[in-house]
C-alpha cells in the first residue's frame, strides 16, 4: 500500500494515497495508545478474493475519506462516492512546522473540472486531526461529505450538538432480507433522537449503539441553529475512550449516521462487518443529482451543495479522548486554544484545541 505517515507530539495520521483514505489514526493520551478510527476487515484480503465490481473505495475501506459527490455519481460519471474516495491523492507538500506538522494532497482526478486538494494538520499535544478540502475552479455544483467511521466490539453511548429532528430516507440501505436487514423505520422522522420510529413499530434510541441485533441503517441528523460548532461524541464502552468530530454547520449542515453491525450477508461484508458507526458531516442529499434539485432538505431550508468556480473549501475536525466516567460530554464548546468538555454529572475538563480552526460564522460558497 502506497501511504504517507505524518505526525506530531502525542498523534499520528496514515494515509492511504491509492484512495486517499485515513489508513489509521493514533492518539498517546494519559499512557494509553487510542486508535478511534476503522479499518475493513477484508482490508489486507487478496484482490482476486473481492467481487470483482466493487469500487476502489470500499475496497480500501478505511478511517476516513472525502466523498465529491456523496453517494450516487450520477452527474459526471464515477465510482460511488466520488473520484476523492476511490482514486489516487499525490503529495504536493509534508513538512514539521513549529507546533506539528502539515501535509497537503491533490486529487489526481478533477471533479467537474475542480482541482481538488486534502490539506492535513497535526498539532503537538492536540489529539485532533484538522482537515480542510479545497475545491478550485471547475464549474456546476458538488455536493460533499466526510466519511469517518470508527468500530467497537461492546457498543457505545452517542452525544450530539443540538438538531433539529433526525429524519431517514424513502428506503432502507437493504431492502431484501435475502441480502440484509435493517431496524428504523423507512421513511420516518422524529425531533427526539432517543425515540425514533423503528421498523416494528416501537422506537429505538439513536443516542445508544448496541451490537446485539444485526442491522444495517442510515439517517440523517439536521443542525439546529446553536452558533456553536456541530460535533458527535461517542463514548466506546470496551475501548473507554471518546470519540469526537466536529464542524461548522454553515459548511455542513447535516450529519448522517451510518449503522453497519453485521446487517450484510453478501461479499465482502459477509455478515462480518460489526459494530461499525460512519459520523459523515456533509452538505448533500443522497446522491450528486439529487442534491442539485429539489429535495426533502432544500425544503427545509438546508443547503445541499457547493457552487464550483472559485475557491471552495470547508473544514473537519477528528479526534481521541480518554473516557473518564463511562458516558459522552453533556455538551462541548471551543474557544481560543481549548476545547471545554462538559460531563453527565456537571464537571468539566478542558483539553488543547484550535478554536479557531472552524471558524464559526464562516461559510463556504453555493
Amino acid at each position: 500500500m502506497d501511504t504517507l505517515t505524518i505526525k506530531a507530539k502525542g498523534i499520528s495520521v496514515t494515509v492511504d494515497l491509492t484512495v486517499g483514505h485515513l489508513a489509521d489514526m493514533t492518539v498517546d493520551s494519559d499512557g494509553r495508545r487510542l486508535k478511534p478510527l476503522h479499518r475493513a476487515p477484508w482490508i489486507d484480503e487478496p484482490r482476486a478474493a473481492l467481487p470483482q465490481d466493487l469500487p476502489e473505495g470500499t475496497v480500501r475501506l478505511s478511517g476516513d475519506f472525502l466523498c465529491a459527490p456523496f453517494s450516487r455519481s450520477d452527474v459526471e460519471e464515477a465510482p460511488l462516492h466520488g473520484w476523492p474516495a476511490n482514486s489516487p491523492w499525490d503529495v504536493v507538500a509534508s513538512a514539521a512546522t513549529v507546533d506539528g506538522w502539515r501535509a497537503v494532497f491533490r486529487l489526481q482526478h478533477k471533479v467537474l473540472g475542480a482541482t481538488v486538494e486534502k490539506i492535513l494538520t497535526l498539532r503537538d499535544d492536540h489529539p485532533f486531526l484538522y482537515q480542510e478540502h479545497v475545491f478550485s475552479g471547475g464549474s456546476g455544483g458538488i455536493s460533499v461529505a466526510h466519511h469517518p467511521m470508527t468500530v467497537m466490539t461492546d457498543g457505545g453511548r452517542l452525544a450530539f450538538s443540538p438538531k433539529r429532528f433526525a429524519a431517514t430516507p424513502d428506503d432502507p440501505l437493504e431492502p431484501d432480507p435475502a441480502r440484509g436487514r435493517f431496524l428504523l423505520a423507512y421513511p420516518a422522522r422524529s425531533a427526539d433522537l432517543t425515540r425514533f420510529p423503528a421498523a416494528d413499530g416501537g422506537t429505538l434510541d439513536l443516542t445508544d449503539y448496541r451490537i446485539d441485533h444485526s442491522r444495517e441503517d442510515f439517517v440523517t441528523l439536521v443542525e439546529a441553529d446553536h452558533g456553536g460548532p456541530g460535533w458527535t461524541a461517542l463514548a466506546r464502552k470496551a475501548e473507554a475512550d471518546l470519540v469526537v468530530v466536529l464542524k461548522n454547520p454553515a459548511e455542513l449542515p447535516v450529519t448522517m449516521l451510518w449503522i453497519s453491525n453485521g446487517g450484510r450477508d453478501y461479499a465482502p461484508w459477509s455478515g462480518r462487518h460489526r459494530g461499525v458507526l460512519g459520523i459523515e458531516d456533509g452538505r448533500t442529499a443522497l446522491g450528486h443529482a439529487a442534491s442539485l434539485g429539489d429535495n426533502w432538505l432544500k425544503r427545509e431550508g438546508v443547503a445541499t451543495a457547493f457552487a464550483l468556480g472559485g475557491n471552495v473549501s470547508f473544514r473537519h475536525v477528528i479526534g481521541a479522548l480518554p473516557l473518564f466516567d463511562g458516558e459522552p460530554p453533556r455538551d462541548i464548546a471551543t474557544a481560543q486554544g481549548h476545547m471545554r468538555i462538559a460531563a453527565a454529572d456537571g464537571s468539566t475538563r478542558d483539553v488543547a484545541f484550535d478554536g479557531d480552526f472552524l471558524r464559526i460564522g464562516r461559510s463556504g460558497s453555493g
